[in-house]
């Protein structure tokens, strides 16, 4: 135990240490005070957060055997992006400079953050999702290193121009755009909620000698997210010889799944679950066990 803390402790010391590479080269507003509050505990350590966005990237043409889009961070070009809501004459506007296959995107909330014992993942987890992130997991990798990611699946991705003529209409661009706006409005009502939520948490850990279950039944008695999640999706994992109170909180079910997924595409519009940000997890390849809630 004193061997893994000192490991974390030192991970910890060295990301904390690391410059910013992400193409902003900062935090995103919205999510700045959260990650704050996490690199404020000596348990957590963020790694890589995106506020979530919306973007136009011009991507490659497709590989000529793929069955459709694949877009490839590394070799798109940003056309446009904004981690606010938009306007249509700002997609029009930027669809104009493309010259290849133009690709409008939302991309959720997502946060990766390092942590020191299982039990502090399974409190940001829970957290999680109160807050509506239920396809947050956690990742154990073979070092030690756990790892607990908080996203949602509510991403939106279509093609609108392909080398660089418009495939669709105008009327159909606005349409996009208001759906786009509207995820990015849910998408930051959850933030809230989700530093909301652990905030409380952390409080009501810290304030008591109380069980993990016992704050995060705190957390969803204080209406943290307004839709209520099933006894099974509060992300506490219970022994099942533990005479403590967690016995009283079902456990939800957990299966072993390969790191590296496919994204979904269905008629040119992905709906993907995994939105990884361009660092996720690079100083840790190692880890190749997934902890996710399965949802019904």
């Amino acid at each position: 135990m004193a061997a893994a803390a000192a490991a974390f402790g030192l991970w910890r010391e060295q990301r904390l240490a690391r410059a910013d590479t992400s193409r902003k080269g900062r935090l995103d507003l919205p999510v700045a005070g959260l990650v704050q509050l996490l690199n404020g505990q000596d348990r957590f350590c963020t790694t890589s957060s995106c506020s979530g966005r919306v973007l136009l990237a011009q991507v490659p043409p497709a590989a000529a055997d793929s069955s459709g889009y694949e877009v490839q961070k590394k070799n798109c070009v940003w056309l446009m992006v904004t981690h606010h809501m938009c306007t249509k004459e700002e997609v029009m506007t930027a669809l104009q400079k493309a010259t290849g296959d133009a690709v409008f995107k939302f991309e959720p909330f997502v946060l990766h953050v390092l942590c020191r014992e299982l039990q502090d993942a399974q409190l940001l987890h829970s957290a999680a999702i109160n807050s509506g992130f239920r396809n947050s997991g956690i990742t154990v990798g073979r070092r030690g290193k756990i790892m607990m990611a908080v996203r949602s699946t509510h991403s939106l991705e279509v093609p609108l121009s392909q080398m660089g003529k418009l495939m669709v209409t105008e009327e159909y661009v606005d349409f996009l755009v208001q759906i786009a706006n509207r995820k990015m409005e849910e998408n930051l009502k959850r933030i809230d909620r989700f530093y909301r939520c652990l905030q409380l948490a952390l409080k009501t850990q810290r304030g008591s000698s109380s069980s993990l279950c016992e704050t995060v039944k705190t957390c969803s008695t204080h209406s943290c997210r307004s839709k209520r999640i099933p006894d099974k999706a509060c992300g506490v994992i219970a022994s099942p010889d533990s005479n403590s109170p967690c016995e009283t909180v079902q456990t939800y079910s957990m299966y072993v799944r390969r790191r590296k997924r496919s994204t979904d595409n269905v008629h040119g519009v992905n709906t993907s679950p995994d939105n990884n940000e361009d660092s996720e997890n690079e100083d840790d390849p190692e880890i190749n066990l997934n902890i996710f809630e399965e949802i019904y």
